[in-house]
Parts: structure tokens; C-alpha cells; sequence
């Protein structure tokens, strides 16, 4: 399945907003959609498809997924945080991210200042690129592995039937993944219902 490595190309995996891309100012919320779309354009499935609106981040302040908002400027804090919802949002509901980030709002907002959500940050980033790199090994091992399951079937469209069976795998990880993640974030619900 040679389109393969095309399709990795185009998936723009490694895009992300580093801390160079956030300034160090606070930024109005046409400010922030326009550094998300800028830095994502790549990402999106198709042009209609939008990387993150008003509304959005308007349900992420109101649903405490953020610490508060001042003065309708968004700080480097809420830059990162919304970074990571966004990367969240593709496999979590908005409830279990908001679980997820509830413990990463409390330290930043912490008057003592001593966690760094900067470094916190960079450590996502880090695993984000080591996750490009593990999640391209894995597609070209699934890509040999339908390729070797669809050997035994004579049918004319051989390749329409190793693309579904790669979608179906595809699928099947995205899942396990997915279900893996929700099962830890019901651990942090339940830690935090007990303390």
C-alpha cells in the first residue's frame, strides 16, 4: 500500500503549538483562534472543518475545562491548556477532559506559583513527538499485516479490501486507545472523589 506514507504525510502529526509559536502576551480570543487555525490549517480533513471557534472556547471557559478568563485576554497558561484540549477533544468527551485538567487548572491557579505548567507542557510536547514516531512504525506494521491477511482471497479489488481491513484495524486501536485513556480518567475521578 504504497499511498500510505502519503496519507502519514498529510495527517500534519507534527504540528503543535510550541512554547516559541505562544507570545508573551496576552491575547484576545480572535488572537487565539487565528494562532490555532494558522498552526493547524495542515490538520484539518477539509477546509470547512474549523479548528477551534468562539463557541468553543466559550464552552471550554464556562465548563471549567480553563481557569478564569481576565479581562477577555488569554494568557500563555491558557494557550497551553487550550492546546491540550484540543488534542484531547479528539478521542475524550468534554466532561472527561475536563476531569483530566481539573488537577492541571488547581496547580496553576495555586498562589504559591510553583508549578510550572511551562515545563508540564513541554513534557506533552516531547511525548507527542516520540507518539509521531511509534504511531508511524505501528501504521506501516498494520499496513504489512493487511497486506498479508488479504494474500488467501482472490478478488479482483484486493486493494479496496486491504483498505478496509486497515480501517477496521485502524479503528479497532483508535478504540483501545481511546478506552484505555477513559479508563484513567475514571482513576483520577475516583482519586479525587476520595481525598
Amino acid at each position: 500500500m504504497e499511498n500510505m506514507e502519503a496519507i502519514i504525510n498529510q495527517l500534519g502529526l507534527e504540528n503543535q503549538i510550541f512554547l516559541q509559536d505562544i507570545p508573551n502576551i496576552d491575547l484576545y480570543m480572535d488572537q487565539v483562534i487565528q494562532l490555532f487555525e494558522n498552526k493547524f490549517q495542515y490538520s484539518k480533513r477539509n477546509d470547512d472543518e474549523k479548528i477551534l471557534t468562539k463557541t468553543m472556547i466559550n464552552n471550554y471557559a464556562k465548563g471549567k475545562l480553563l481557569f478564569p478568563i481576565e479581562n477577555k485576554k488569554y494568557s500563555k497558561e491558557h494557550l497551553m491548556l487550550i492546546s491540550l484540549i484540543y488534542q484531547l477533544k479528539g478521542a475524550l468527551s468534554i466532561n472527561d477532559i475536563k476531569k483530566t485538567l481539573h488537577g492541571v487548572n488547581q496547580k496553576v491557579m495555586e498562589e504559591d506559583g510553583s508549578f510550572d505548567l511551562s515545563l508540564f507542557y513541554e513534557c506533552c510536547l516531547r511525548l507527542a513527538d516520540k507518539n509521531v514516531k511509534q504511531f508511524t512504525e505501528s501504521i506501516r506494521e498494520l499496513v504489512a499485516e493487511a497486506e498479508e491477511e488479504i494474500k488467501p482471497l482472490d478478488d479482483q479489488e484486493k486493494n479496496y479490501l486491504e483498505n478496509v481491513l486497515l480501517i477496521a484495524s485502524l479503528v479497532n486501536m483508535s478504540n483501545y486507545y481511546r478506552r484505555a485513556a477513559e479508563k484513567l480518567v475514571d482513576n483520577i475521578s475516583e482519586t479525587n472523589d476520595s481525598q
